[in-house]
């Protein structure tokens, strides 16, 4: 059993205590840390249930489940803060996840890998395209919010159906990235899922068991969503308790406990000299957030009755604009050493202080 699966399993004991600490009543600080640490194995299980299943669909079907439930935990808990009306965090938590892939989960996976392995080299043609569609994310999210900030009245109605239409762009941008790596382009990508499959073949020494890992993946899924509610109704108290304002829990936090996944795969495949898989699993849940979750949960905002658009706050279009540069700027010459990874968690725990020292009113409407 691998030490990522043995970690999971240990962490799954504060399922049951993050329920006893909610239904007994004990106090929403408890509650909130009990919570975040139960739901870090779930998503390990359901991103290792997803990689399971791929074995033995086939690329095309388990790429597809990849990008469904590649950030499924970081949807679910979206949504769920949503549906509280915290829009205000389901945006900081927009940003803080692509600022997390792009240069904590990939500036640990540089300097660690780095550190065992000279230099690591990756397709310089995938980071490129990922480069490509990161910008014009990018670009999206800054348009909705220069053109609340360069005109003088600009009409709610007017900015809802603006974010709609760019969340409907980005959403069919997302299918055609799908195509691109799944279809038209796949051969770019097989190398790093026939790497995927040898692994969890050696793992197993078998292929893996479907209606098992489906199992997992359905009840990992739910979990998480039960669990997500007893972290959401307690999140503004117990960030009070500890002295974060919701800006840096959105930003900082949120991601960190519902990107557990990514992290543990990108840091242990790098540490394996994989470093094409660690490159695409960072910047390519950027991507998903980016060009998915986020146009997604503006629609979903806007069916359950909580509109939600993509007016941020300008400093946190700065910051991923800033993320979005300096990973494109390392990853295109498709190699990596330790002093690029420093340089991107530097970057991260600048963005991540000055987060921290924002003012709380600063927070976009």
């Amino acid at each position: 059993m691998t030490i990522k699966k043995i970690f999971s399993l240990g962490l799954l004991v504060f399922l049951p205590i993050s329920l006893a600490a909610h239904y007994l009543g004990f106090t929403p600080l408890i509650v909130f840390l009990t919570s975040a640490i139960a739901i870090i194995p779930l998503a390990i299980w359901l991103s290792t249930a997803t990689e399971e299943i791929a074995v033995v669909t086939g690329p095309s079907i388990g790429g597809l489940l990849n990008a469904i439930f590649g950030n499924a935990t970081e949807l679910i808990i979206a949504i769920v803060i949503l549906k509280e009306g915290l829009i205000d965090i389901v945006k900081a938590s927009i940003t803080g996840t692509i600022l997390s892939n792009l240069l904590l989960v990939m500036g640990l996976s540089m300097f660690l890998g780095g550190l065992k392995y000279k230099e690591q080299e990756f397709q310089p043609v995938v980071a490129r395209v990922n480069a490509s569609s990161m910008t014009l994310a990018a670009i999206a999210l800054l348009l909705p919010t220069a053109v609340i900030y360069t005109s003088k009245v600009v009409e709610p109605s007017a900015n809802r159906n603006l974010s709609i239409s760019v969340a409907i762009v980005l959403i069919l941008v997302y299918i055609a990235t799908l195509i691109f790596s799944l279809k038209t382009h796949g051969y770019l990508y097989d190398v790093s899922v026939v790497e995927l499959e040898e692994e969890i073949k050696e793992a197993h020494g078998e292929p893996p068991n479907m209606k098992l890992w489906v199992g997992v993946l359905v009840a990992s899924t739910i979990g998480i969503a039960v669990i997500s509610e007893q972290l959401v109704g307690s999140l503004e108290e117990a960030t009070a308790g500890l002295g974060l304002s919701p800006y840096f829990t959105g930003v900082i936090l949120l991601p960190l406990i519902g990107g557990a996944a990514e992290y543990v795969t990108a840091i242990t495949v790098a540490l394996k000299n994989d470093m094409e898989l660690s490159v695409s699993v960072a910047m390519g849940s950027s991507l998903i957030i980016a060009l998915f979750v986020a146009p997604l949960l503006v629609l979903v905002g806007q069916a359950i009755g909580q509109p939600m658009d993509l007016d941020f706050d300008v400093f946190q279009v700065i910051a991923v604009a800033i993320a979005v540069g300096i990973a494109n700027l390392i990853s295109l010459d498709g190699r990596s050493n330790w002093l690029e990874g420093i340089l991107l968690l530097a970057t991260y725990l600048i963005l991540a202080l000055a987060f921290y020292f924002h003012p709380v009113g600063a927070i976009a409407g």
